[in-house]
């Protein structure tokens, strides 16, 4: 209800189950979608990873009440961008839709620690070029692709290039895992991501 008040936002559509959710994003392609990772028929983690198979542009955020390294870990490697609790403040929630539109990681405190515990580094990592570290980097500071163009002075689609070669390279299948993997090895420190 309180997304609604604000003008910025526009809630295309509400589902009740995995399936459902599945179904509209579809038929609705949002730019964002709240996934509840407890819900019947089809899980919330099990219809992410449908979603973002064939809507690889639909960012989602999990918002559970469920604080388990399994639903972390399972949500993220499915492809969502953020794991936020049920107890996120309205505003907090607002903010964490609109920079997911933007391609920004956004992660509860406890989801992060959790993550970190599980984020290993790849067996033996193809080396990034200096330029996809740059974007790693910035990346894990949370910047969006629009704002990681602007500062390396090249082309956003220039930059969604250099991402899907990091995920490759990295072994991993998301911006939030890559971000972590950055944070692990140190190129950015903890207070930066």
């Amino acid at each position: 209800m309180f997304l609604a008040l604000d003008a910025s936002l526009e809630i295309i559509g509400e589902a009740s189950n995995g399936k459902e959710a599945l179904d509209g994003a579809r038929q609705l392609k949002p730019d964002v979608i709240l996934m509840d990772l407890l819900m019947p028929v089809m899980d919330g983690i099990e219809a992410t990873a449908a979603i973002k198979r064939e809507l690889p542009d639909t960012e989602v955020i999990a918002l559970t009440s469920v604080l388990e390294d399994a639903s972390v870990i399972g949500a993220i490697r499915a492809g969502a961008l953020g794991y936020l609790l049920k107890d996120t403040k309205a505003e907090e929630l607002i903010q964490a839709i609109k920079a997911a539109s933007e391609g920004q990681v956004q992660l509860s405190p406890q989801a992060a620690a959790r993550l970190m515990r599980e984020v290993r580094a790849p067996e033996s990592p193809e080396a990034l070029t200096d330029r996809e570290t740059e974007v790693l980097r910035l990346l894990a500071q949370g910047r969006s692709n629009k704002e990681i163009a602007h500062l390396l002075t090249i082309g956003e689609k220039t930059v969604k290039t250099h991402v899907s070669s990091i995920l490759a390279k990295l072994n991993v299948s998301s911006r939030t895992q890559a971000a972590l993997y950055a944070v692990r090895i140190g190129l950015v420190d903890k207070a930066e991501s």
